[in-house]
């Protein structure tokens, strides 16, 4: 098995070039690339690398909207032995000026019109290597237009240090300035490996990739797709319709999805049943899909193995929930995945035992190098845990800041951020408590609960919601005061009018949601 681990991530390509060429590897609408089409892309991006200057080490950002093209950039500069620092495409130039500066990349690979946002406060070091995707006319002086790349030239392949560091991922940034998380080639091909396990992943599957390959689950639908042989099938809108659409046309046997595009997706179909026969699967991470949801899912997708999985950026892949045990444990994130050491620790007394709850820490080959150039934080998130020293001895492990609670059969179940617990009346409340109870009622869709300070209560609950039509927040405090215990109760209502945010993954972005409720309720407080 340490073989199969010990290989760096231009392997996961080039190992499907001996046995299957000419079999579609990735699919965007209206494009097929073939697995042999694919590495000659991906040659001529690591031909140019080279040109311009960039070695292995180097940090080359990747910054397209999802397809092929975003694939055979990646590839090129891990075949140079360059560092992927995939920014996500929703991101501003702000952001992505901040990252590049951050790791300081010497080269960008981007779309055209991405270009000109890099001008005045956010242009990049003099020397950076520009590769452009779009025409080749007008173009500022010292970018290349990728249509112009010369034919793969056949270059040998860096031999990269699978332990080396082959990717950054950078957080949101919602809470302050984005850190990069820094992933080895091992932990991304173990991740693949683990995940193809579990799901059963052979080269027969055809993976519907919507989540973005900035986000580690996202990324993983792309590797265990080169690991397998099979084909991964891009779709860039994050519409339901489309979505359905698509996964019909090109018979996909798999989609993975985030709680807020379930919630819509599961809507659509109860409202219009559409036959998929090709899909064997579907997978759920970044988040708790609400219980009124999880209820409609085995009918909305009849015969399909529905999987409820946990991961951390910092851990990669953590735990999954076996689809036989679906029906008797909606929403349990279920135990450790295939190479994987997952616990719930009580800090100062030991792991936490059935009925207990403790934070989830993670050890073993999946977890990452830590932050780019923070070792303070590093050092903060990944380090040896005294509970665990009698069976993995100072190793270190990824501190979560999640709390779970483990069961009678000793399967896990998230209940909420450690620093987002709300303190009411005397109680320690989850917000994901209080977010399932009001999705219950089939008022509302979007919804965010948090504690605000109160002289009375300590901390008051708070939610903003995003209302169905007809509904309204006399019938939604109407079902709170039926279903609710009287602690657990939302003291504060906060429309919101329309989606709301969300982050470059598409999970809700808490923290902006939290802040504009704020800041809304402070204006009206001075109105």
């Amino acid at each position: 098995m340490k073989d199969d681990f010990d290989r760096n991530m231009w392997r996961m390509l080039a190992d499907n070039l001996p046995v299957r060429p000419e079999k579609p590897a990735a699919v965007d609408q209206g494009r097929t690339a073939s697995y042999a089409e694919l590495a000659a892309e991906a040659g001529r991006v690591a031909d140019w690398l080279a040109r311009r200057g960039i070695r292995p080490g180097d940090r080359v950002i990747v910054h397209l909207r999802k397809g092929i093209d975003e694939v055979a950039a990646m590839f090129g500069a891990w075949k140079l032995g360059a560092v992927v620092v995939n920014v996500n495409i929703r991101w501003t130039p702000a952001q992505l000026a901040y990252v590049a500066r951050d790791c300081r990349a010497r080269a960008v690979i981007l779309p055209r019109n991405a270009l000109a946002g890099l001008a005045g406060d956010h242009a990049l070091p003099s020397g950076t290597a520009y590769l452009v995707q779009g025409k080749a006319e007008g173009l500022v002086q010292g970018a290349d237009p990728w249509t112009a790349l010369p034919a793969d030239s056949g270059s040998a392949p860096d031999e990269s240090d699978p332990a080396g560091l082959a990717m950054i991922i950078y957080t949101s940034g919602s809470t302050g300035a984005p850190k990069g998380v820094m992933l080895s080639h091992r932990n991304i091909r173990v991740g693949a490996i683990s995940v193809a396990d579990y799901l059963g992943l052979d080269d027969s599957d055809r993976l519907l990739s919507v989540l973005p390959y900035s986000f580690d689950a996202g990324l993983n639908q792309l590797t265990t797709m080169l690991l397998t042989g099979g084909t991964v099938v891009h779709q860039p809108l994050t519409m339901p319709a489309e979505i359905i659409r698509m996964a019909k046309a090109e018979a996909v046997t798999g989609i993975a999805g985030v709680p807020p595009l379930w919630n819509q997706i599961v809507r659509l179909l109860d409202e219009n049943p559409t036959a998929l026969p090709a899909l064997k699967r579907i997978t759920n991470t970044g988040g708790k899909i609400p219980p009124n949801i999880l209820e409609l899912l085995p009918k909305v997708f009849p015969g399909v193995d529905i999987y409820l999985m946990y991961g951390l950026t910092e851990a990669f892949r953590s735990t999954y929930l076996p689809p036989q045990k679906f029906a008797a444990k909606m929403g349990s994130i279920g135990r450790q995945i295939p190479n994987a050491q997952v616990f719930a620790i009580k800090r100062g007394e030991g792991i936490a035992g059935p009925g207990e709850q403790g934070e989830l820490v993670h050890a073993g080959p999946l977890v990452s190098m830590g932050y780019w150039e923070k070792p303070e934080v590093t050092a903060e998130k990944i380090r040896p845990c005294p509970e665990l020293a009698h069976l993995i001895g100072d190793a270190p492990v990824v501190w979560s800041g999640d709390l779970v609670r483990v069961d009678e059969d000793g399967d896990l179940w998230f209940v909420s951020r450690m620093d987002e617990m709300i303190k009411t009346l005397g109680f320690r409340l989850s917000p994901t408590e209080v977010e399932d109870a009001l999705s219950q009622s089939g008022l509302v869709t979007d919804v965010v609960a948090w504690g605000g300070e109160d002289p009375d209560l300590g901390q008051a609950v708070h939610v903003a919601v995003t209302y169905l039509p007809q509904a309204d927040q006399a019938a939604l405090a109407a079902h709170c005061a039926r279903a609710m215990p009287h602690y657990m109760r939302p003291q504060r209502f906060h429309a919101w009018d329309g989606a709301m945010p969300r982050t470059a993954s598409g999970k809700l972005d808490r923290p902006a949601i939290i802040s504009a409720a704020k800041a809304a309720t402070a204006r009206l407080t001075e109105a």
